[in-house]
């Protein structure tokens, strides 16, 4: 059913990993206590409803990452009583909008701490992990399990057994040894999340009453669904696999598009496929109601 209003399931078992919004810092950066307790004031103040207001102002009403922080740090009360803080502190940031506007978010905070803070642009994972450890970063937003899996494959190589759980708490205590590995310290994770999802249109949600994927699996499961997603995704747990073990979830077919991306996206509005790839973080996603 064509619809440009998507709607995000609910993943009701956890069968994606907890990919909670969580600062990860230089040990040596931390061992000043108001670096970790400035960007942990950012993480609190988050959850899923403000974590898609940031990403909105970004990414539909065409503000820039400094100026979006500015504004929600200033509503939501960011630097109150914030001090401790003293010398430098560089915060990195990946090369994509959310993560700008969360290191935006971090240097309010520690400058407010009184550290002389500033951004520094990196690109992927591979890049600005090592320089977290080297000290030329001292806090990065990060991602509760893809950096569990990026450290986990890191310490014991490519084909290490997944360790990051659909529960937080677990994902962090699974975290915590890895990050002491290579000397970084983590802060408190934050309610809010970027992770993989999946979405129905309206007119689909409407129909069947969908408000999870456990409520697809019950009434929209066979051969006449027809799932987007990137090319990995038949061979992935977290995606077609992972569907059918976790919620019973059989496809007739699989449209190939990307990870969560305007490919997916735009295959659900077609009608191409009846369920897609999404991310929670997209400001453009409605939640089931």
């Amino acid at each position: 059913m064509a619809s440009d209003t998507l709607v995000l399931l609910g993943d009701d078992k956890n069968l994606q990993s907890s990919d909670n919004i969580v600062a990860v810092a230089n040990k040596q950066a931390a061992s000043n206590a108001a670096l970790l307790t400035a960007v942990d004031r950012v993480g609190a103040s988050l959850d899923q409803p403000k974590l898609l207001a940031l990403n909105k102002a970004i990414d539909i009403d065409r503000k820039t990452p400094q100026v979006a922080a500015q504004e929600y740090a200033t509503a939501n009360n960011i630097t109150t009583g914030l001090s401790g803080g003293s010398g430098k502190a560089v915060v990195g940031a990946a090369g994509f909008a959310e993560s700008q506007v969360l290191a935006e978010l971090y240097k309010i905070a520690l400058t407010a701490a009184g550290f002389d803070a500033s951004v520094l642009q990196s690109t992927n994972r591979e890049v600005y992990e090592p320089a977290v450890e080297r000290g030329e970063m001292s806090v990065f937003p990060e991602y509760a399990a893809t950096l569990t899996e990026f450290l986990n494959k890191k310490a014991h190589g490519e084909s290490a057994q997944p360790i990051a759980s659909g529960e937080i708490a677990k994902t962090i205590n699974a975290l915590k040894p890895l990050a002491d590995q290579y000397g970084l310290v983590l802060g408190a994770p934050s309610k809010a999340s970027d992770q993989n999802a999946f979405a129905v249109t309206k007119p689909v949600a409407d129909k069947y009453g969908l408000k999870t994927l456990s409520d697809f699996g019950a009434k929209c499961s066979g051969k006449d669904s027809v799932i987007a997603g990137p090319p990995e995704c038949p061979d992935r747990s977290f995606c077609q696999p992972g569907l059918q073990k976790t919620y019973g979830i059989q496809f007739g077919s699989f449209f190939q598009a990307d990870a969560g991306g305007p490919q997916s996206k735009t295959a659900l509005k077609t009608g191409k496929a009846t369920l897609g790839l999404v991310l929670t973080s997209d400001s453009s996603l409605t939640e089931a109601s």
